[in-house]
């Protein structure tokens, strides 16, 4: 069939009740129906007519991705997603950041592929050294759930959704193995993406009184689950912040109800699991213990009677020894993107000789301990399979991160590493920030430690982070 023939110009007329735009390419005029009163569509409003040629559009100022009339600039900024939003109560600048020092020495730092063969052999040599007195074989915890049972054998499940179906089914297991499953507590899901282990906590259980859920996560999610239990009898909060800023204390819902936390995460990506250790251990106890103090003080100042003072001073002893975080449950993910300023194991790096460059250089190469592998075709193959579910899952998932995020192609390394030892090389350097993370939880009065919850076949990050309060461990949640 012959092209059709340009519309002569006489008889470029629109439809009536349609936009008055003439699309070039298409040789007919746009069949969108513009507002009442409008000659345009709204795709066409400026590009259609003449009055609205000469405006002129510019980068909005807030985020460069999209555009605004110069001339209704100001409007925009007023409504424009990307603007500064009121601060919650609970944001306080840097309140988890760590302390910031240091840092300027690793500006000068070269990547580990321009290392010299020497400069790699003394790093390695001070890994394995710092790693002798660690226990390397870590228990295997690999658990399940009734509250999973009937999705994991659903058929409908896919590789990737019976993936992550495993892993949330061993976390859960997991927490209710430390005893953490039950009612009044407030579980806070670090990371939480679109809140699908708290999802599962919730459903685990079941109709438990008093059961609050804070997800916090600084990005916006799509396909979220927080929906799904409007009608449940607990209450779900998202929190939209940086685990940086985030003060426990000044969550109205803490401040009230005075709920045992949880604290969970499913793959909590490097430097987010520290501020998420120092949120819970650190700052929201002491912020804790400081809003006890001064009741307990004038209550001592108004009891007059022996019996009242001996009670008293019962009760300030408890509150002393109170922690108000009843366990940490975290699966740990990506180590390459640790950082030293927010680093909780800084002390037991020093005892064993260890500083910030060491520190950088190892949580590079512990991207090894994922990447290493790349020659197989399996992997390979599994490597793509993961690209897309990752896209699919709203990046739930960050195995192999390392290889696309580093600069530090293993490949490209001095010296003649076998791709056996960069894996165990980079299995030590993940150890050894873990035990630092282990030491520290210990220091401020947990039982913690570290086991595989899933196979490396499901998931390369499978290392499991689990502490309890000293007073309230389990036998089997020491190390």
């Amino acid at each position: 069939m012959a092209a059709s023939l340009p519309i002569p110009a006489a008889a470029r007329v629109p439809i009536e009740g349609r936009c008055g735009y003439f699309v070039e390419r298409k040789n007919r005029f746009c069949r969108m129906v513009p507002a009442a009163g409008r000659r345009f569509c709204g795709e066409h409003a400026g590009a259609g007519a003449e009055e609205e040629n000469t405006r002129k559009r510019i980068l909005c100022p807030l985020d460069p991705k999209h555009t605004v009339y110069e001339d209704q600039l100001e409007k925009h900024l007023k409504k424009c997603n990307s603007r500064e939003k009121p601060k919650p109560d609970y944001f306080i600048q840097d309140i988890n950041a760590g302390l910031e020092d240091e840092t300027e020495i690793l500006d000068k730092l070269v990547p580990i592929s321009s290392l010299s063969e020497e400069q790699l052999e003394n790093l390695i040599k001070k890994l394995r050294k710092a790693s002798e007195g660690l226990n390397c074989t870590l228990k295997e915890l690999i658990m399940s759930h009734p509250a999973l049972h009937d999705v994991l054998n659903d058929p409908k499940n896919g590789d990737s959704a019976f993936k992550h179906l495993k892993q949330q089914a061993s976390i859960l297991g997991n927490i209710g193995r430390l005893n953490l499953l039950g009612p009044r507590r407030c579980f806070i899901e670090f990371g939480a993406g679109r809140g699908k282990l708290s999802h599962w906590v919730d459903i685990a259980l079941q109709e438990a009184e008093k059961v609050y859920f804070l997800l916090v996560e600084r990005e916006t999610t799509r396909f979220k689950v927080d929906g799904k239990h409007k009608n449940r009898n607990s209450v779900f909060e998202r929190l939209q912040i940086d685990i940086q800023h985030l003060c426990l204390s000044k969550i109205p819902v803490l401040v009230k109800e005075k709920l045992p936390v949880v604290g969970i995460g499913k793959h909590l990506c490097g430097v987010a699991t520290d501020l998420a250790l120092r949120c819970l251990v650190e700052t929201y106890p002491t912020s804790c213990k400081e809003r006890n103090e001064e009741p307990v003080a004038k209550r001592m100042k108004n009891d007059k009677m022996d019996t009242e003072n001996d009670n008293e001073r019962s009760e300030k002893s408890e509150l002393e020894q109170w922690i108000p975080v009843a366990g940490i449950v975290i699966a740990l993910c990506c180590h390459h993107r640790c950082d030293w300023r927010h680093y909780v194991g800084k002390e037991f790096f020093k005892t064993l000789g260890l500083g910030p460059v060491e520190f950088n250089y190892f949580q590079r190469m512990s991207s090894w301990a994922t990447c290493g592998m790349r020659e197989t075709t399996l992997e390979t193959s599994e490597i793509n399979v993961k690209k897309r579910e990752n896209q699919a899952n709203g990046n739930e998932e960050h195995d192999h991160e390392g290889c696309r995020k580093t600069d530090d192609n293993p490949e490209g390394l001095p010296g003649l590493l076998t791709v056996e030892e960069r894996k165990n090389i980079g299995r030590l350097c993940k150890l050894l920030i873990d035990q630092g993370r282990v030491q520290y939880l210990q220091q401020k009065g947990y039982n913690a430690s570290l086991q595989y919850y899933t196979d490396s076949l499901v998931s390369l990050e499978n290392v499991l982070l689990t502490a309890l309060p000293k007073q309230s461990s389990t036998p089997d949640s020491t190390i």
